[in-house]
């Protein structure tokens, strides 16, 4: 059964660009142009109804380009649909229009986006971190942000060595044995 509304989506079609159109498992996925974003999410919700932003998270194709892609799941409440929107963005640019007056729960998606990935929303009320500390200069979601960390100079605020990757409690340990035998609850 199809998740993806066809009236929707043949409705955006016909008012905008799509630069791809991605069918995969009843899901569909339209990629569109990331400077006519926030005017094709206001259309969405106006016109097509999709009145729930559910999602807005930034992804890294590290050694493409353009390199960054920001994803918007959109639902209609009342038709139970759900809509995928994907904009992508080149490293040499990362500004995009935001899409907080078009749902105010992008606020904080938005934000965590510019902290994880430092994609930047052009009209964002308040564009600061949200998980790291004010004037952390990485971006730690990036793929090429280094899986042990990097060293800090603050002692006080954070761990001034890389933190190790073993034996937390999500670690898993390398072996023959099944997942249900390796995970960490199994250990103990």
């Amino acid at each position: 059964m199809s998740h993806s509304p066809k009236a929707a989506i043949s409705a955006i079609e016909a008012q905008f660009k799509v630069l791809q159109k991605v069918e995969f498992r009843g899901e569909t996925s339209l990629t569109v142009e990331a400077s006519k974003i926030a005017e094709i999410c206001t259309f969405c919700r106006d016109t097509l109804g999709f009145d729930f932003l559910s999602d807005l998270s930034g992804v890294d194709h590290l050694g493409e380009d353009p390199r960054f892609e920001v994803v918007y799941e959109l639902y209609h409440m009342a038709k139970s649909e759900w809509l995928r929107l994907k904009v992508r963005v080149s490293e040499d640019h990362l500004e995009l229009p935001s899409v907080t007056g078009v749902w105010a729960t992008a606020d904080w998606h938005e934000r965590e986006a510019f902290d994880m990935y430092g994609l930047r929303f052009e009209g964002h009320p308040d564009l600061r971190r949200i998980l790291m500390w004010d004037g952390y200069p990485f971006h730690p979601l990036r793929k090429d942000f280094p899986l042990a960390g990097k060293p800090s100079a603050m002692p006080d605020v954070a761990f001034s060595e890389a933190a190790p990757l073993e034996g937390g409690p999500f670690v898993t340990v390398p072996s023959t044995a099944t997942v249900k035998d390796r995970e960490p609850r199994a250990r103990g």
